[in-house]
């Protein structure tokens, strides 16, 4: 893990026994950002990002904390290996973080109003993980003035994402449909980061294959899948536009209306979780005891049914199919 030294703005690494405390930045990427070759290069101190860079490590360097971890310059980007590791690791590393400063280039109000509600950065995919994962949580605006923190703004935040209190203090026992839906609506600038953002928010390892487009949403659903198999509302979402879709989403927007998703199985039912292996996904149809239902016009029942079987080939989505009988 690379740290900026807040005090000199130069890069050390270090292993995970000697981690030491540090700061972390959430914020919108922008047209000049500065990179970790860049950080040499002395032109690259007439750049906006620069100025990110080095409000950040002055503002953590006046709170005692002499390192800082900025995803735009802590990261080599031109090397797969690093990045693979650095997104496998992110939700642990804005976790273990002392505190996570949250930087609004789109915010110039000195108070919390509509220009806070409705930024950009409640619209990433990349910055749900890093409003969950730190414990601490510090909103700045455009000029570094502070505006709170995720504590003292949970009500605009909760308006802002969908995400109420409750659960942003402990959303790993939400259930996956309420986790997937809360990034139904965010944007990702490439179409497999809509997956990778979520990694850590499921508690999942995958490797990365940038160029296989909503592939990467199938993966981790399977992943989640077998790490997760007692959660079954997984499948409690809907897409309108795909006839022919299986049990599983294409991508989290179909989670649109899955926020409200709430288990209502009965205690003492006992169905054999879902199986699932490359090419195949099986389960066992739920009792009539056993649903998912959401507040409003929407609900997810699975009725007695035979055994339920869905095929992937490839894990391609145009050859799937289900089989009944």
């Amino acid at each position: 893990m690379r740290l900026l030294s807040t005090s000199n703005l130069k890069l050390y690494e270090f292993y995970y026994a000697s981690i030491p405390d540090y700061a972390i930045l959430s914020h919108t990427w922008g047209k000049y950002e500065v990179s970790l070759q860049m950080m040499a290069d002395p032109e690259s101190k007439k750049l906006d990002g620069y100025a990110k860079i080095k409000h950040c490590c002055e503002l953590a360097l006046s709170e005692g904390r002499k390192y800082a971890w900025i995803d735009t310059c802590c990261i080599d980007k031109t090397s797969s290996a690093d990045l693979s590791e650095a997104i496998n690791s992110m939700y642990r590393w804005y976790e273990r973080a002392q505190v996570c400063y949250v930087y609004l280039a789109d915010v110039s109000a000195a108070i919390v109003d509509w220009q806070f509600r409705t930024s950009r950065w409640f619209r990433r995919g990349w910055t749900l993980q890093e409003l969950l994962a730190p414990t601490t949580v510090v909103f700045y605006n455009k000029g570094w003035d502070e505006l709170g923190t995720k504590w003292s703004l949970r009500e605009e935040i909760s308006h802002a994402t969908g995400i109420t209190h409750k659960q942003m203090i402990d959303h790993k026992r939400v259930n996956i449909a309420a986790r997937m839906s809360w990034a139904a609506l965010r944007e990702t600038t490439r179409i497999e980061d809509t997956a990778y953002c979520l990694l850590g928010l499921f508690d999942i390892n995958m490797p990365l294959l940038y160029g296989e487009g909503s592939q990467a949403f199938m993966r981790l659903q399977h992943e989640i899948l077998q790490t997760q198999e007692t959660d079954e509302s997984i499948f409690a979402w809907r897409d309108a536009g795909y006839y022919r879709c299986g049990l599983l989403a294409r991508s989290p927007a179909a989670f649109a209306l899955s926020g409200n998703i709430r288990s209502v199985k009965n205690p003492n039912s006992h169905v054999t979780p879902p199986s699932v292996t490359k090419r195949l996904l099986t389960m066992d149809g739920l009792d009539s005891d056993s649903d998912y239902q959401l507040h409003g016009s929407m609900s997810y029942t699975r009725k007695p049914s035979p055994r339920i079987i869905l095929h992937c080939a490839n894990q391609g989505i145009d050859d799937t199919f289900i089989v009944m009988n």
